[in-house]
């Protein structure tokens, strides 16, 4: 992520508009190529020789924020270690035990220095080599690995022991991405708008705001769309740091969704002057999180479409309404609209989860929902009877897929249960 001083924005009126750069542009594409090659196969360099390199290659003017940023994204892909053959800390006290020891050795031979001149030539006659030898000596090491070791606890001796590369396309992307995360970070509220998406996807937002521990509240926006309410850093009285960086984490997973709309209001600056920034599809910002959160199992999209070829009286859609459950949301998979009634069946089926995952979500279904739904269950999940007591469902049970035909017959039930109510 970006620093503050990495930050390029423009104002205006009352916007922050940051300067994102042309992933696509030739010259950009070069500069981050050669970027990428100070960085590439260049394990067991120290973190400073890496500088030095990027300061021969780049030069260190505070102007090119865009070279530091970049640099600064690489960097965080990399990883060091200390590299001795003993505790930097212990070889420090060994050396400096043993240099003072020759230098008050060396006192009771010549005397005191009587004057600048003479101590200057002690300091000279100090046989460093010397004293490198006898701590390798004690310690078994060689003098090389002792001189190596003294320091390499220094961050900037720290050496590099993997580069986890990308092309510079993402390279130049994730830094697009990077200077919008550092602008949410000064946010007191975010609001985000999302739209035509499915159960997955909204799963998916939901699950990553609970993981980052965001405060959010979220409220239906029209029949197809969502509005989550997200308080920023700037808001809260202490973890402020902490909780701005889960909510800057939290933007690649709103970049995934095709029609969204974020706007967050910050205080900006020094002053903390109020000032708006938003996000949409047209930025062209793209996320560097797989997506997995939308994969479709073959077998539930074979369901899908035997449903719809075989059962006439039922209508399946995917469901994209969210309802409260407890803490959070639930966003069903399907919704059955009887053609003939209108009445509403909602499907949830459990076949591709974590066993874990799957029995954790059975009870808040059974501590929080009311109305009858269904409930497909895998075969595979080994989940018990006893599990599934107490749940306002029509349970079916299923080896590959959930069966269109069993599934309608309990929507019919179902349904028959509403009308006699």
């Amino acid at each position: 992520m970006l620093t503050g001083k990495m930050v390029r924005v423009r104002y205006a009126r009352d916007r922050i508009v940051p300067h994102y750069i042309d992933a696509a542009d030739a010259a950009w594409v070069e500069t981050a190529e050669r970027l990428l090659d100070l960085f590439r196969g260049q394990e067991g360099k120290t973190r400073g020789q890496l500088e030095d390199e990027q300061r021969e290659a780049f030069g260190d003017d505070p102007g090119q924020l865009v070279h530091q940023g970049l640099v600064k994204l690489l960097a965080d892909r990399c990883e060091f270690e200390v590299s001795s053959d003993h505790p930097p800390e212990q070889l420090r006290a060994a050396v400096f035990r043993a240099a003072t020891r020759r230098r008050k050795e060396a006192v009771l031979v010549t005397g005191s220095p009587a004057n600048n001149d003479d101590l200057r030539a002690a300091v000279a006659a100090f046989d460093r080599a010397a004293v490198l030898q006898e701590v390798a000596a004690e310690l078994g090491l060689t003098p090389e690995a002792v001189d190596q070791g003294l320091f390499a606890d220094l961050k900037s001796e720290q050496r590099l022991t993997q580069f986890k590369s990308l092309s510079a396309k993402r390279l130049l992307q994730r830094y697009n991405v990077a200077l919008a995360q550092a602008v949410l970070l000064r946010s007191t509220r975010v609001h985000v708008i999302v739209r035509n998406e499915p159960p997955q996807r909204y799963r998916q937002l939901l699950g990553r705001i609970k993981f980052h521990r965001l405060v959010c509240e979220v409220e239906r926006l029209g029949p197809d769309g969502f509005q989550m309410h997200l308080d920023g850093p700037m808001s809260l009285f202490s973890a402020t740091q902490k909780y701005g960086l889960q909510l800057a984490i939290f933007l690649p997973a709103v970049l995934l969704c095709r029609d969204f709309e974020l706007k967050a209001e910050l205080r900006w600056g020094t002053q903390r002057k109020l000032k708006t920034f938003l996000v949409t599809p047209g930025d062209g910002l793209v996320s560097h999180y797989p997506d997995q959160g939308m994969y479709t199992p073959p077998e539930l999209a074979m369901f899908v479409e035997l449903f719809r070829k075989r059962i006439a009286e039922w209508e399946l859609v995917e469901e994209t309404e969210l309802l409260p459950l407890g803490d959070g949301f639930w966003a069903p998979d399907f919704r059955l609209v009887h053609k003939e009634t209108g009445l509403v069946v909602l499907l949830e089926v459990l076949g591709f989860w974590r066993r874990s995952s799957a029995e954790k979500h059975l009870e808040r279904l059974r501590q929080h929902v009311r109305e009858p739904f269904l409930l497909a269950v895998s075969d595979q999940l080994h989940i018990d009877e006893a599990e599934l007591e107490g749940l306002p469902a029509g349970i079916h049970r299923f080896r590959n897929m959930p069966l269109p035909d069993e599934i309608a017959r309990l929507a019919g039930e179902l349904l028959t249960g509403k009308s006699n109510s």
